[in-house]
């Protein structure tokens, strides 16, 4: 067994089982060796395309899909950029289509994205819940970004989601976990009964310590692009990403010190030696 399965659990998603648990992104990255590179150094298995905003060929005439080892990363198509259900529901469906004729794993899986506007990128709830079911009836295994509302939670995952994907915060904001409390319910609601549903938060991520906060609130993965693409470093970004995932895993599941108001000595009070001597 491998250093980072004895100490990183496999994360299970539908179908799916991986090693890390770290899903990246492949937007917004000045290279495409540069984003080679950082998913390789990030430890991911999992990476997001965006079906309907990304240009397969870009204008020096180079495919995305030649930078991306499909033998070793599991795509996961993404619905970003759609503002309705139907739009997302025809996006998803291609992106199977084209998954398909790859022959890639993540054919049967897609990241559900319905937005509600374009300045703030928060997901539309109504849409998002059409989307789901529909998806779900389609035999896709749905991934839903959402809000950190629980209730609204709960009921994407009374669809049939495969797993619920909770904001930090918004899209490419980088203020990481705005509202933990919100977080917490969702994880509470969403694994009560199901202690193993996947919950993983996805978006607003700017730094490795974001990371590692919401691993130790207790999610079972986090989904970025940004916190890795925008950095001034990207590639030492996506290593720091890469490792405060594996620790935030592994701290929540030694349970913190509790928080107390005044010092506790951390050494003996017996056997003191006596003043004077």
């Amino acid at each position: 067994m491998s250093t980072d399965t004895a100490f990183n659990p496999l994360m299970t998603l539908g179908s799916h089982v991986f090693q890390s648990r770290l899903i990246v992104g492949t937007g917004k990255y000045d290279t495409y060796n540069l984003m080679r590179d950082c998913l390789e150094a990030s430890g991911s298995e999992v990476i997001t395309v965006a079906v309907r905003r990304e240009r397969l060929i870009d204008a020096d005439g180079y495919n995305i899909l030649d930078f991306i080892d499909l033998d070793r990363y599991t795509i996961l198509p993404n619905t970003a950029g759609c503002f309705s259900s139907e739009d997302a529901v025809r996006v998803a469906r291609l992106g199977r289509e084209i998954l398909e004729g790859l022959e890639n794993p993540g054919a049967d899986w897609v990241k559900l994205e319905v937005l509600g506007d374009t300045k703030t990128l928060l997901p539309d709830p109504v849409a998002t819940l059409q989307a789901t079911e529909e998806l779900v009836k389609d035999g896709f295994q749905v991934l839903c970004y959402t809000t950190d509302d629980p209730i609204t939670a709960r009921r994407l995952k009374e669809a049939g989601a495969t797993s619920v994907m909770p904001a930090g915060s918004p899209i490419g904001s980088g203020q990481g976990i705005l509202n933990p409390n919100n977080i917490r319910i969702c994880i509470e609601y969403l694994k009560e009964n199901d202690p193993d549903y996947p919950v993983i938060v996805d978006a607003g991520v700017g730094t490795a310590s974001d990371v590692c906060f919401a691993m130790e609130l207790g999610c079972d993965g986090v989904l970025l692009n940004t916190g890795i693409a925008g950095a001034e470093d990207p590639l030492t970004m996506a290593v720091a990403m890469k490792l405060a995932c594996q620790s935030g895993y592994q701290a929540a599941r030694a349970g913190r010190i509790p928080r107390k108001l005044y010092a506790t000595a951390s050494s003996p009070e017996s056997g003191i030696v006596a003043p004077g001597r």
